[in-house]
């Protein structure tokens, strides 16, 4: 095995040695920096009175990205002088919300707003740490937490959003619910049940409180998810695996851009959304050079209302990019837990409630991802006396990001493959959230519970989640359309066949905002983004068909509090005319938004979009109705969708690839290509280990 142990030190080597740091210059796309963001706070600080800035709260900083047309000219040239440097950052002070555009070059203030309408930033992280600490210091919930017969110690308490339901509070304020760890760190498996606690994010105190009834809090055992607190019977043993590269990595990284096999594209980390793609390009070989395909992409929104109406639960409808934030909730990548052996990490920054820069280790993993899967594949048996097989390994790159909001951990994936698709997929996994209640039994209960028995005292709530992607497709430039191809039944009438009937296509091209609204499942079609203005050589426009995912519309009551302030998932996809300020579906202030400032309203204007610069919308839909098999953790479930090329290029872009070299075991002298040999060799490398 000595010849394994020399390939894997090499892979290993090539890792860490493919960032060529020293050469590098800043992109006008990438992230604000940890300087930019120290500079940032300065700057915003020292605008503000010195002896009243202790109340100034940091809650989103992030890159005020140049207008596209200055951006694209830029890239047309990208030997002139870079488009200048411009921080967006959202503060509190003094009970009210600025924004602020800050030059970084010239160190200024570009402008100074304050915002007076419905809703707040993102939360803060060290607020919310603050108010979940106050609870045990509370001598009323001290005496409930008594009066229940629980361990004070044990008690953890965490933040949830209050909502919108037709009252406006005219405070900041969270809801604060307790769990009783016992035995167990799977604290969301133990509610404590009766207690209403009101939290204000700018008094920092507790303002209401309730304690109205008892309800026995499950039983901890068997609930904890950590290795070392695992008993038998076990689980199947996982037999260990690693992924070789001899020739090493096939992408390389640049500071933030990143080139693999035919694609170029640019990642950023930002502390709303996590992860942006920007400028993807593929490399057309008939053509001989790169053609775009998405200049900006990211999760918008994540709508995730939860299905229970009582008093103590009703107002459970999350908006997490908006009201929690994805970067802020990023958690840090564990190697070969989270990502193989083969992958690159890179760290991000966000700005602490302070200004400060706070780090996030291993924030995203970059690797190709050999999976065994078929790029495409052929056996020819028709040709007389010839038998041809032909068949090329699928690869693919893969960016990932994981975001931990609560109970739920959120998988991000983005994978680019050679043949021109992009697949966006989002894996859902963590802890369900639940309900204490007094049923040991299913057959106990006689009414809606509102969620599915999972063990004894144990329901987990019925809810959704809602995705929506904002993807500023550019398909070989800017100017684009939306068309619907519609399949349509057609019936044979003149008796010219034996068939009755067949289904053609029936095109529909989109001309307005209102005419791109889809909600998928109603009628078959298929949806392609084109560039009218460029064809293939047989006539057809150069296009991304959006290949849909599971198809889930949200069943609330449009006049429904929850459903007006999310109101973008009514529909599965939207199309809309570029515009730099409309990249948050929920709105810029989603926390008690009233939704006033949605994808929904904007698109009430109805605009032009054909052949225009366009943003592509989708929302994944799930509902999820908990099962036992998601208690006390959850597997992970995953839903996406695929951009995939429809007529881009003239032919298939992998009938040429390249297939890898067979990795040559040393002591065979047969063919790799022989399955058999392969086999003849493996036996031969057990029996020297």
């Amino acid at each position: 095995m000595a010849w394994a142990s020399k390939l894997l030190f090499i892979f290993f080597l090539s890792i860490f040695t493919i960032d060529p740091i020293s050469s590098y210059k800043q992109h006008p796309l990438d992230p604000l920096s940890p300087e930019e963001l120290n500079l940032t706070q300065t700057i915003v600080k020292d605008s503000f009175p010195s002896s009243n800035n202790t109340t100034l709260t940091f809650h989103y900083v992030g890159l005020d990205e140049p207008d596209k047309p200055v951006l694209l000219s830029w890239l047309s040239k990208p030997t002139n002088k870079p488009p200048p440097r411009r921080a967006l950052a959202i503060t509190r002070f003094n009970k009210q919300t600025h924004e602020f555009i800050i030059d970084l070059a010239n160190r200024s203030i570009i402008s100074n707003h304050v915002y007076a309408g419905y809703g707040y930033p993102t939360l803060g992280i060290d607020e919310q740490t603050e108010a979940m600490q106050l609870p045990l210091k509370y001598d009323p919930f001290i005496g409930s937490i008594r009066k229940r017969g629980l361990n004070l110690s044990a008690i953890v308490c965490s933040s949830f959003t209050v909502g919108w339901f037709g009252r406006a509070r005219n405070r900041r304020v969270v809801k604060l619910q307790c769990f009783h760890m016992n035995d167990t760190v799977n604290l969301y498996l133990l509610p404590i049940e009766g207690i209403q606690i009101i939290f204000d994010l700018e008094e920092m105190k507790i303002v209401e409180y309730n304690d109205s009834f008892k309800v026995p809090v499950p039983n901890s055992e068997g609930t904890d998810y950590r290795l070392s607190k695992q008993k038998p019977p076990f689980g199947p043993r996982i037999n260990r695996a690693a992924i070789m590269q001899p020739d090493g990595p096939g992408f390389h990284i640049d500071g933030h851009t990143i080139r693999w096999m035919n694609w170029v594209f640019h990642l950023s980390f930002d502390a709303r959304v996590g992860p942006m793609i920007s400028l993807a390009s593929i490399y057309d070989s008939e053509k001989h050079k790169y053609r775009s395909v998405l200049y900006r992409g990211h999760i918008s929104e994540l709508f995730g209302p939860y299905q229970d109406p009582t008093e103590e639960y009703y107002f459970n409808t999350f908006f997490d990019c908006g009201e929690f934030g994805f970067g802020l909730s990023a958690a840090s990548l564990v190697p070969l837990a989270d990502c193989p052996n083969n992958a690159v990490f890179m760290d991000g920054y966000y700005a602490g409630q302070n200004g400060i820069p706070v780090k996030v280790s291993n924030v995203f993993c970059i690797f190709e991802r050999h999976a065994g899967d078929i790029m495409w594949r052929h056996t020819e048996f028709d040709i007389p006396d010839v038998s041809i097989t032909e068949a090329r390994p699928e690869v693919s790159l893969v960016v990932r990001m994981v975001a931990t909001i609560g109970n739920y951990d959120h998988i991000l994936d983005w994978e680019f493959k050679p043949s021109g698709s992009i697949n966006i997929q989002v894996g859902l996994s963590g802890i369900l959230e639940v309900k204490a209640a007094t049923y040991t039994h299913s057959d106990q209960i006689k009414e809606d519970v509102y969620g599915t028995l999972l063990a004894e005292n144990t329901i987990g709530l019925y809810h959704d989640h809602f995705l929506t992607y904002r993807l500023d497709v550019d398909i070989d430039g800017v100017d684009n359309s939306f068309i619907k191809h519609n399949l349509i039944t057609k019936t044979v009438t003149d008796n010219s066949t034996a068939r009755k009937s067949y289904w053609t296509v029936v095109s529909e091209t989109a001309k307005t905002e209102s005419e791109a609204k889809i909600r998928l499942g109603l009628k078959p079609a298929e949806l392609v983004i084109v560039n009218p203005n460029k064809k293939t050589r047989p006539g057809n426009s150069y296009g991304y068909r959006l290949m849909p995912g599971p198809e889930a519309h949200s069943l609330l009551l449009e006049d429904d509090y929850p459903q007006i302030r999310g109101a973008f998932t009514k529909y599965n996809v939207w199309v809309t005319p570029y515009n730099k300020s409309e990249k948050w579906a929920g709105g810029r202030y989603v926390d008690q938004s009233h939704g006033q400032d949605t994808l929904a309203v904007w698109s009430l204007r109805n605009r032009e979009i054909n052949n225009k610069d366009i943003v592509l919308w989708y929302v994944i839909g799930i509902h999820h109705v908990p099962c036992q098999e998601d208690f006390p953790v959850m597997p992970t479930l995953s839903a996406g969708f695929e951009l995939r090329p429809t007529n881009f290029f003239e032919r298939s872009p992998v009938l040429k690839v390249i297939p890898p070299k067979p990795v040559i075991w040393p002591n065979c002298s047969a063919s790799p290509y022989s399955a058999s040999a392969v086999e003849s060799c493996l036996q031969k490398e057990r029996k020297e280990m």
